[in-house]
């Protein structure tokens, strides 16, 4: 931790942690195809574990489905089977070097499992943003301590690093709002 305070670099790291939350819900299905739906789920092409995206063109025709053209032929196989053991409930139909991927409804229940998830995803970035706002408070109590600022300061400087959390609790919320409403549609 730097002793020193840094607003924007406080905020740069609040941002970062909303934006790691918008990513996770990107992998969470909805009964919607999204091509964010495939970026967690790794191939081994070539020896390495490599993100769907590097082998091969996603793309989304229509609402409830996703197609994947595979660049090289000898990688279809392991696309198909790394898809279908990625736990996130996709039977991928394969023509040629062309997966398709039908997005099957969801259940009421898987629906609620989902939304729970989502919760979680948004109760993790809060831990992130307030460790963010610790990290800051105690850069601005040492430089306190040492002289650096008065105590007047500190309290502006501590509003201000409140303020910044508040709005970024605010933002993972209505982030977390938004994405339990499209869950839960039918």
């Amino acid at each position: 931790m730097s002793d020193e305070y840094d607003e924007n670099d406080l905020k740069r790291r609040m941002d970062g942690a909303i934006e790691a939350l918008r990513k996770e819900f990107g992998g969470l299905r909805t009964g919607r195809a999204s091509a964010g739906l495939l970026d967690p789920i790794k191939v081994e092409a070539y020896g390495t574990p490599t993100p769907i995206s590097q082998v091969g063109t996603v793309s989304v025709p229509e609402p409830r489905m996703i197609t994947l053209n595979v660049w090289d032929k000898g990688l279809v196989a392991v696309v198909d089977k790394a898809i279908r053991n990625s736990g996130i409930g996709l039977n991928p139909v394969v023509e040629g070097q062309l997966l398709r991927i039908p997005i099957p409804p969801l259940n009421e229940e898987r629906r609620a499992e989902i939304a729970k998830l989502a919760g979680n995803y948004a109760e993790h970035a809060r831990v992130a943003v307030r460790n963010v706002r610790r990290d800051g408070m105690d850069a601005l109590k040492k430089m306190e301590k040492d002289g650096d600022l008065s105590e007047d300061e500190l309290k502006a400087f501590s509003e201000d690093v409140q303020k910044l959390t508040d709005e970024a609790i605010k933002r993972i919320d209505e982030s977390l709002k938004a994405k339990q409403d499209e869950i839960m549609q039918v």
